[in-house]
C-alpha cells in the first residue's frame, strides 16, 4: 500500500521532493491559460477556523481550474474534534472526497487528523507553520531572482509562524535566511531553527540584517487575534527606504499580506518597482496546485503524455 502524502511541514519532505514541487509550480504557472484537467473528477474539503482571502481564493481556483471540486466548511460546519472524534472526522472524509486542507490555530488536531487520514491533508496554516506561503515566496523568488539557492533573505518585525518556516526551507533549499526582529523575541540558541548556522542566523541590528540581502521580508506586526498588541518596539524594523538602501541594489522586497498600512512596511517601498507582493500573492495559486498535484497524483491524478513531470523526487 502506498503512503498517503501529506503536505504539513517542509521538514517532513526530502529537498529533492520540495524542489520538484517547486519546479512543477513553475512549470503550472506557464500554462495558467490553457491548464490541465489532471483533478477531474477529485474533491478537496476545506476546513477554516480562520478568516481567509489568499488561501481559500487560491485552493479553490487551483482545485477548479485543474477539473477537481471543492467543498468549503468552516470549524462550525464540521465536527472536527467536538462531538466526533478527530479519528472519526478523518475516517469518515477519507471516504468522501479525495483531500482535505485545513487552516486552524492549533497544529496539534491538523497533525491528528493526518494520522487518521487515508488521504492528503495539507496544513494551509497553523500558528506554528506556513509551508504552503513559503513555497509560493520561492516561487515569486525564483522569478525575479533565478534559483533560490545561494540567496541572501533577510527578515524583519516580528517572529511568528512565517518566519518559522523560512528558517526551515533555508537548509532544505540551500539559502541563508536571516531573522532581525526586538531582542525580546529572539528565538533561544537551541531552537531547533538554528540547528544549523550556515543557514539560519539571528542579527539583532535591522541594518546589519539586511546588508548585501537579495530579498527584504516583514509581516504584519499585529496577526489575527493579537489586536492592541503594543508595536512601538517594532518601529526600528520597518521596511524603508533607509532600509532598503543597506540591501543589494537588486534587491525585492516581499510580504506574504494581509498589510497594515503603513506600519511594517513603508509606503515608498511597498509601491516602489522593488515590491513583489501581488506577484508572490498570485504565485499561491501556481504553488497551491504543484502541492495539490504531488499530494493527489496517487488519488487518481492521471498527466497526459508530455504534459507535466509531476515531480515525484529521487
Amino acid at each position: 500500500m502506498k503512503q498517503t502524502k501529506h503536505f504539513l511541514n517542509l521538514s517532513d519532505l526530502p529537498p529533492d521532493e520540495l524542489k520538484a514541487i517547486l519546479a512543477n509550480a513553475h512549470a503550472l504557472k506557464k500554462q495558467k491559460f490553457n491548464p490541465p484537467q489532471i483533478f477531474d473528477g477529485l474533491s478537496l474539503a476545506m476546513v477554516f477556523d480562520k478568516r481567509s482571502t489568499r488561501t481559500r481564493v487560491s485552493f479553490e481556483v487551483a482545485m477548479k481550474q485543474l477539473g477537481g471540486h471543492t467543498i468549503v466548511m468552516s470549524m462550525d460546519e464540521i465536527q472536527l474534534g467536538g462531538s466526533e472524534s478527530i479519528e472519526s472526522t478523518g475516517n469518515v472524509l477519507s471516504r468522501y472526497v479525495d483531500g482535505i486542507m485545513v487552516r486552524m490555530s492549533d497544529p496539534a488536531p491538523l497533525a491528528e487528523l493526518a494520522k487518521h487520514s487515508t488521504i492528503p491533508v495539507i496544513n494551509g496554516m497553523t500558528d506554528a507553520s506556513h509551508p504552503c506561503q513559503i513555497m509560493a515566496s520561492l516561487l515569486t523568488i525564483e522569478e525575479k531572482l533565478g534559483s533560490i539557492e545561494g540567496k541572501k533573505l533577510a527578515w524583519f518585525g516580528d517572529s511568528n509562524n512565517v518566519s518559522n518556516t523560512y528558517a526551515e526551507a533555508a537548509p532544505l533549499f540551500g539559502f541563508e535566511f536571516t531573522l532581525s526582529t526586538p531582542p525580546d523575541l529572539k528565538p533561544p540558541p537551541d531552537h531547533p531553527l538554528f540547528k544549523d548556522s550556515r543557514y539560519v542566523k539571528y542579527i539583532k541590528d535591522p541594518k546589519e540584517a539586511a546588508k548585501d540581502a537579495d530579498v527584504l521580508i516583514t509581516d504584519t506586526w499585529v496577526s489575527m487575534g493579537q489586536e492592541g498588541k503594543d508595536i512601538e518596539k517594532f518601529w526600528p524594523y520597518q521596511v524603508n527606504a533607509e532600509l532598503t538602501a543597506c540591501a543589494k541594489d537588486t534587491a525585492i522586497f516581499t510580504h506574504c499580506l494581509p498589510m497594515h498600512e503603513w506600519e511594517e512596511v513603508s509606503e515608498e517601498i511597498a509601491r516602489s518597482p522593488a515590491s513583489v507582493i501581488y506577484d508572490e500573492a498570485e504565485n499561491r495559486l501556481h504553488a497551491q496546485k504543484a502541492i495539490l498535484a504531488w499530494c493527489l497524483q496517487d488519488a487518481g491524478v492521471h498527466v497526459q503524455q508530455g504534459q507535466l513531470d509531476l515531480g515525484r523526487g529521487a
